[in-house]
């Protein structure tokens, strides 16, 4: 019981409160800006992760081991974290569809014979991500700095930065060269939609591993249940016993040694 409430205090003290996380929006947590150019705030900013893990840790002490307790918060806190990266990912993605789509729209009102000044305006409120549109207005009005250093832009992750800057060197070489801007733009674009069109099919591709992975993972569940089928009773085994909770914890440690290394494996095909 005593472990119980400490649990249940230090999820409480630990939880971000409301007005914590309308400050610290989840976009800010994973975007591609540096440390140093992040304001800073007052307070100790707690991850999701350590307070989810910390609250479930607290719920499952009550009905359960301590040892079962601590293994299903850190359980908890790498699905959140897994989840805030999914999201992330998913957001990102997004927001270089949305680059995509206003490039396209730069070019064709560049194509029109609309004024630069005039077709960047109309780009980027075409744009269905308004920080992706502010940071395409700045590649393409202000693509350099004095001396010959990159404008930082900050409108999500290293891959959106990563497009910024090419409509930047684009928007230089125009400049220098005397090409046309429409042209150089919309090679950005037909590039930016290749590689959307190959991360779709590595997807489709790493799908069957991704399921694979899926169902393996849930396999020492269903060895459980079927134990308990039996009349085996395998949990008590685990729980009450010293090399049952031994045996717990590393089958605990090689599964989540698993999925992380299986993941790192996907994640790195479909980059």
């Amino acid at each position: 019981m005593g472990t119980t409430m400490v649990l249940l205090g230090a999820a409480v003290l630990a939880w971000p409160g409301s007005r914590s996380l309308r400050r610290a929006r989840w976009a800010d947590l994973v975007d591609g800006r540096s440390r140093e150019r992040r304001p800073r705030r007052r307070g100790v900013a707690v991850p999701p992760p350590l307070a989810c893990g910390i609250g479930v840790a607290a719920a499952a002490a009550s009905v359960t081991t301590p040892l079962v307790a601590a293994l299903a918060g850190a359980g908890a806190a790498g699905a959140t974290r897994a989840q805030l990266r999914r999201r992330a990912a998913a957001r990102e993605e997004a927001r270089l569809d949305a680059l995509t789509e206003s490039l396209a729209a730069l070019a064709a009102e560049l194509r029109s014979g609309r004024s630069l000044d005039g077709a960047t305006s109309a780009a980027a409120a075409a744009c269905a991500d308004a920080d992706s549109g502010r940071a395409l207005a700045q590649a393409v009005r202000a693509p350099a700095l004095p001396g010959g250093r990159d404008r930082p832009v900050a409108a999500g992750g290293p891959e959106v930065a990563q497009a910024l800057r090419r409509v930047s060197a684009a928007v230089v070489l125009s400049v220098r060269t005397g090409c046309s801007l429409a042209a150089v733009v919309g090679a950005v674009e037909d590039d930016l939609r290749a590689r959307r069109r190959q991360r779709h099919d590595l997807r489709s591709a790493t799908a069957g591993a991704r399921a694979s992975s899926a169902l393996l993972a849930g396999l020492p569940v269903l060895a459980l249940a079927m134990g308990g089928g039996v009349g085996a009773d395998p949990w008590r085994v685990l729980t009450a016993t010293g090399p049952g909770q031994l045996l717990l914890v590393v089958g605990v440690a090689l599964e989540a040694a698993g999925l992380a290394w299986s993941g790192r494996l996907v994640r790195r095909a479909v980059r």
